[in-house]
């Protein structure tokens, strides 16, 4: 049996980690065998991450948080988790090769997924002009033409904040009209580099090595057109990855873990929330981090809130499961 079990490996989870690690707590952190490291790991120059002057590729940065989390001790298993069980006072977390490991605590850190258009040319021309970060990678796109997919309150704050850099932002929309709130449209109305493609569809991504245009389908009549970009930031939203804790974790409208104000607490003793997974907002690499670090700190003071006898016998059941 463990102290604490961490679930999700990207920077929200590799912090709780290093935090955890740091405070003797032994974690073990399941990092699924697919996405280690998390959305990050698809992404290239980080530039806005503090500490990496120069800008870190996305990979880079995550490989380095696991270096630094295994340095103190955590073990990492690179596994899918399959079935939690989070409601007695030891969880139980099996993972895909049907063996289950047992802790006093758990740190549910798997982030959220951004919605994708599921088009042919997407994944292959991700951080080379497709991006679904304005925040992350609007540098780049100094002085170019790029166009936002949306029509949320997120697709206007993305298109908003890209044209401090780019010189022509269009807004992709399928239908004749917003959902985002009245003030976000007339920001973005307003704003004199904002041009709007109403009722129109993308159907393809151009581009051999960068995103050259898409192509486009009026969804009232059929036509077929091109548009000439350098890049496509697309905003239809992003689910935060909860399917696992359904039926045992409160969550919020949005779909978010609910947590308890300020901290990673959650509904149910011991099991605690962090990163992406309760945040619809911000959902940045450093907003995760520091929320990895609460969790962490949150599950050190519930551990030391448990009678000393019940932490002693995790410590050696779990000195026993290293040892073998």
């Amino acid at each position: 049996m463990r102290q604490v079990i961490i679930i999700g490996s990207g920077p929200a989870g590799y912090t709780a980690a290093i935090y955890a690690a740091r405070a003797n707590l032994a974690p073990l952190l399941i990092a699924s065998s697919v996405e280690v490291g998390g959305e990050l790991m698809k992404t290239t120059e980080v530039d806005n991450y503090p500490g990496f002057a120069q800008g870190i590729q996305g990979p880079e940065l995550m490989m380095q948080m696991q270096a630094q989390a295994e340095r103190f001790g955590t073990e990492i298993i690179l596994d899918d988790v399959t079935a939690m069980d989070l409601t007695g006072a030891v969880k139980t977390v099996t993972v895909g090769n049907g063996d289950a490991h047992d802790a006093l605590s758990v740190i549910f850190a798997t982030g959220s997924a951004y919605r994708k258009l599921g088009l042919k040319d997407e994944e292959r021309l991700s951080g080379h002009g497709v991006s679904w970060c304005a925040t992350c990678d609007g540098f780049f796109f100094r002085q170019k033409t790029i166009a936002v997919v949306g029509g949320g309150d997120s697709a206007m704050e993305e298109a908003t904040f890209l044209t401090k850099f780019a010189d022509k932002v269009y807004v992709i929309h399928r239908k004749d009209s917003l959902r985002a709130s009245k003030a976000m449209q007339d920001r973005a109305f307003s704003d004199p580099k904002i041009e709007f493609v109403w009722n129109t569809e993308i159907a393809h991504i151009y581009g051999d090595d960068l995103v050259t245009g898409v192509g486009l389908i009026d969804v009232t009549d059929g036509a077929e057109t091109t548009l000439e970009l350098s890049g496509l930031f697309v905003a239809i939203g992003a689910d935060p990855r909860t399917h696992l804790v359904h039926g045992q974790l409160d969550l919020n409208v949005d779909g978010t873990i609910a947590v308890q104000g300020r901290t990673s607490r959650t509904n149910l003793t011991g099991v605690f929330a962090a990163g992406d997974v309760i945040d619809p907002t911000y959902r940045q690499a450093v907003t995760a981090a520091a929320s990895g670090t609460v969790a962490a700190l949150d599950a050190e003071h519930f551990l030391a809130s448990l009678p000393k006898n019940i932490v002693a016998a995790a410590r050696q059941a779990e000195s026993a499961t290293v040892s073998a």
